[in-house]
């Protein structure tokens, strides 16, 4: 077996030290001598080779001591223990399974808990001051011999911290971008429309036209002087003040429900009935009654309803036109009027605004005021592709410009407004039909050299206007 036997191996048992001020039972001590009683007289040996027992037993002959024979062998001394009357300890191999599984582990040794004591030290003035750090104070140890932990860095106790992540909302600020963008639009809108000059061109009368499908409107272009300088006049040629106002541009613009916008030009010698002043030239009935009798007369002499009208002088024409920067414009054919202070030759050219306005007003040409409506449709279908081009729309630093200077050169009737205009804009900036009234001839009248309508193709292709449908190809010219 492994382990000690305290049976048969005393000396290897091992035994706890004992406490303080008692003998060590490990150690064998030397039998006790009794001390002698005076009253009690020796027992006389019987046998003298007998020796008194040390366990206190009656004596035992011993055999006399023979030198000649090997020494016995001595039994080992046995320690005596107190709690004799219990049983030894076993060894650990010796145990039962249960005793030696529930060993409780040895205590151990008590954990320091606090510095020690520190003892204090006199100062002595008459040593010379040294210059050092104080010595750092003891810190009590926590848990686990761990210090404690120390103060973060300066600035990096909100760094170190988790920060909550704001939530980034692009779409809210398109909305607010959006109804920035919209509300700085209407205000630009309602103070151009502010700026409009307005008169009373539509009015009511006797046996008017009913109100026929599809917008129409009716675009005057006039000789109007009004507010020009001599310096000015001068460039644009107007040729000064030739008495009262007259027209020398008038369209019909219709713009049907769904289709095409057609631009028909009407000549200003156009011969026609004038309410109440006979017959007479179209642009005789501005001379005479305005805007309001060249209204009355265009409808009765149409049969087409007018919803709106605009009309622009000449300074207006040219500002529109500098505004843009000028308008490109190719020329069928050389024109040389010095009325007009042109001098245009044939080809693809940039326009400025006094060149323009002499183009569409010069009638130097082989069909006079034919050439001049040609020249007018085709000057404007230039005017209206570069105006509502997406380069002049999205550029504000143009658009501006062209806005401000076209509200204040135009005057419209008292319940067109500026939307009303864009929309005009707007219809035109594609494919447009441009054609003129049907021509019969050429007559000279008491009025002067006047322009026949052809009554039959011109009631077929009023017709077709009024009732918001295409006009025959038959009836259109180039």
């Amino acid at each position: 077996m492994n382990g000690d036997d305290p049976q048969f191996n005393a000396r290897r048992h091992r035994v706890p030290p004992p406490p303080p001020g008692q003998p060590d039972a490990r150690r064998p001590q030397p039998p006790a001598r009794p001390h002698p009683d005076p009253r009690r007289q020796p027992q006389q040996r019987e046998n003298p080779g007998q020796q008194p027992d040390p366990r206190g037993r009656p004596g035992v002959r011993q055999p006399p001591p023979n030198r000649d024979q090997a020494p016995r062998q001595v039994e080992p001394t046995k320690v005596m223990r107190r709690d004799a009357d219990k049983a030894p300890p076993l060894a650990y191999s010796q145990r039962p399974p249960e005793q030696a599984a529930t060993r409780n582990p040895p205590p151990r040794a008590p954990r320091q808990t606090h510095a020690p004591t520190q003892r204090p030290e006199p100062f002595d003035d008459r040593q010379s001051p040294r210059r050092h750090s104080p010595a750092p104070r003891p810190m009590p140890q926590r848990e686990g011999n761990q210090p404690p932990p120390g103060p973060p860095p300066a600035g990096q106790g909100r760094a170190d911290r988790p920060r909550k992540r704001r939530k980034r909302h692009p779409f809210r600020w398109f909305l607010v971008f959006l109804l920035v963008l919209i509300l700085a639009i209407a205000g630009a809108v309602f103070h151009l429309d502010g700026k409009l000059v307005r008169i009373a061109a539509l009015v009511q009368y006797s046996n008017r036209v009913a109100d026929t499908p599809g917008t129409n409107w009716l675009l005057v272009g006039s000789d109007g002087r009004g507010g020009l300088s001599s310096e000015q006049e001068q460039e644009l040629a107007t040729g000064g003040e030739v008495g009262p106002e007259r027209t020398d541009t008038i369209m019909l613009v219709h713009i049907p429900k769904s289709g095409a916008t057609t631009m028909v030009s009407l000549p200003r010698d156009s011969y026609v009935s004038i309410p109440d002043n006979g017959k007479d030239k179209l642009n005789a009935a501005f001379a005479i009654g305005g805007p309001q009798l060249l209204v009355q007369t265009v409808e009765i002499a149409t049969g087409v309803h007018i919803d709106h009208y605009a009309q622009v002088g000449f300074a207006g024409f040219a500002g529109i036109v500098d505004a843009l920067g000028g308008i490109e414009v190719c020329v069928p054919k050389a024109i040389n009027d010095p009325l007009a202070g042109i001098d245009i030759q044939p080809g693809c050219q940039t326009m400025d605004g006094p060149t323009a306005l002499g183009f569409v007003r010069t009638r130097a040409t082989a069909l006079a005021d034919i050439d001049r409506m040609n020249n007018q449709r085709l000057f404007m279908a230039a005017l209206l592709k570069k105006a509502t081009s997406g380069a002049t729309l999205a550029n504000p630093f143009t658009l501006w410009p062209l806005a401000s200077d076209t509200v204040g050169s135009l005057k419209v009737d008292n319940g067109d407004h500026l939307w009303h205009l864009g929309k005009l804009g707007w219809s035109m900036r594609g494919d447009t039909v441009a054609t003129t009234v049907p021509i019969g001839g050429f007559e000279d009248t008491s009025s002067g050299n006047v322009v026949l309508w052809d009554k039959t193709k011109a009631s077929r292709f009023f017709e077709a206007l009024a009732s918001d449908k295409p006009v025959p190809e038959d009836l259109l010219s180039q």
